[in-house]
């Protein structure tokens, strides 16, 4: 009888172990699921927001709960199969053992339930504020990073316009650094060696760029354009200098690079179009005026104009030296054209006669006057020629239908505008200019209809007359 009490109550005592066992693992389970959901809480933090994080509470609460139902139904069937065991040996006293073991055991089983919640409660809590203050954390990390990029994104980007500003002077340092220009008011010679008796084989102009080959004490070795040859270095500059120089004295150009480029007065989309270019037109930049961005000041006719920057290629206009061959060619070419001019103009006069003009004798007088301050010193054709060149004008119909306002036309006859037409018409002209003026006003003409004249040195075809060309 003592025997299978003691086998009841080792059967019991085991039993409680097995619960404890399992409340202990229970509790294991849970806490390592409760740290599992931590970090995925704090996702769903970051993308659900606190909703997620109660769900996820909720959860925990739902499977301590669930664990422990679990427990509990276990302990009961324990506890029912030491029931058994005691009605099969009828002992009442082992019965009210397996009772007060029971009620231990349930003792436990409560205890240890409480000590879980507590645990799961006091974790859930420390949970919560870890929580918080990890998305606190994150928050602030996040804002430091955003800051951090913004800031390095500017560094960086100043560093990199820097390093682009930096680059192309140094570029342009570096391919400046075996470079000669002549620091001469026109030109420097260019020799065959390094003495000042060799043959002279090019020359190198104000404005010529070199490259140099080899670098003497007294003599450069240069090669530019079709010369090789050698260059004192007292009449030169290299290197920096020679970039200096080349920026001083040296024009800038704009190459267009479409076609239509539109030229404006101000350096502005909305600004007036002065006129259209070509591609491949070349402008000169004006370097005096004030820079603007995106815009390119250029010169176009006496004034500042702008074209933009994003369609022409500005650089030095930078020229080359030339061989003698080539100059003494160039030379062959002008005289030629100046030749051919020459022979466009013709000496031979012939007078026509044309319709009289009646006149005022004030009109003789003033038509006087002017033929003296252009023509006082000529030959008399060419003081009536230039008598005629006003009658010419005044019968076209594009000039001034009187004699005094062809004559005193803004820009036409600078000695009218000056006063020296009124000064010598109040003294009296001479007489040929009066009577060159009088045969003028009788439609006498010896220009072939001429409505202009200039310096016949200037090469312009037309009627040559003593020292004018008229045309």
């Amino acid at each position: 009888m003592n025997l299978r009490k003691r086998a009841i109550s080792g059967i019991m005592l085991a039993g409680s172990m097995v619960v404890m066992c399992a409340i202990a693992d229970a509790a294991s389970t849970v806490s390592a699921e409760a740290v599992a959901v931590v970090a995925d809480t704090r996702t769903d933090l970051a993308t659900d927001g606190t909703a997620g994080v109660v769900a996820q509470l909720n959860q925990i609460n739902t499977d301590i709960v669930e664990m422990a139902a679990g427990i509990e139904h276990s302990q009961t069937i324990l506890v029912a199969s030491a029931d058994e065991e005691a009605q099969a040996v009828e002992d009442t006293d082992t019965l009210e053992n397996a009772s007060v073991v029971q009620n231990e055991a349930a003792s436990i089983e409560e205890s240890a339930q409480i000590e879980s919640e507590e645990d799961g409660t006091a974790q859930d809590a420390g949970t919560t504020e870890d929580i918080q203050e990890t998305v606190e954390e994150n928050a602030t990390d996040i804002e430091n990073t955003e800051n951090t990029e913004t800031e390095n994104t500017e560094e960086t980007e100043n560093i990199e316009n820097a390093e682009d500003a930096g680059n192309t002077e140094n570029t342009e340092d570096a391919e400046w650094q075996n470079r000669l220009m002549a620091d001469v008011d026109e030109f420097l010679y260019v020799r065959a060696s390094g003495d000042a008796d060799a043959e002279i084989i090019g020359k190198l102009y104000k404005g010529d760029v070199a490259d140099v080959v080899e670098s003497g004490d007294t003599w450069t070795h240069v090669v530019s354009g079709d010369v090789d040859g050698y260059v004192n270095n007292d009449y030169c500059v290299s290197g920096e200098d020679a970039l200096a120089y080349a920026q001083e004295n040296v024009e800038t150009e704009a190459q267009v690079n479409t076609n239509g480029l539109r030229v404006r007065n101000e350096a502005s989309e909305d600004a007036s179009v002065i006129t259209a270019v070509s591609e491949g037109t070349t402008l000169t930049v004006d370097t005096d005026a004030e820079a603007e961005d995106g815009w390119v000041a250029v010169k176009y006719k006496g004034q500042t104009a702008y074209v933009s920057a994003d369609y022409v290629t500005s650089e030095l206009a930078l020229g080359e030296a030339v061989t003698i061959e080539e100059e003494k060619a160039a030379l062959a070419k002008k005289a030629e054209e100046e030749a051919a001019a020459k022979a466009a103009q013709t000496t031979e006069t012939s007078t026509v006669q044309n319709a009289s003009v009646s006149a005022s004798y004030d009109d003789v007088t003033l038509l006087a006057a002017l033929i003296q301050c252009e023509a006082g010193n000529e030959c008399y054709e060419g003081q009536l020629a230039v008598g005629a060149v006003v009658m010419n004008r005044l019968r076209s119909g594009a000039y001034p239908s009187s004699i005094s306002g062809v004559i005193y036309q803004s820009g036409q006859f600078p000695p009218a505008g000056r006063g020296m037409v009124a000064s010598i018409a109040a003294n009296g002209p001479k007489g040929s200019c009066v009577q060159a003026a009088q045969q003028a006003l009788g439609g006498s003409d010896n220009t072939g209809g001429a409505t202009c004249f200039s310096r016949a040195s200037s090469g312009r075809a037309g009627v040559v007359i003593g020292n004018h060309v008229f045309y």
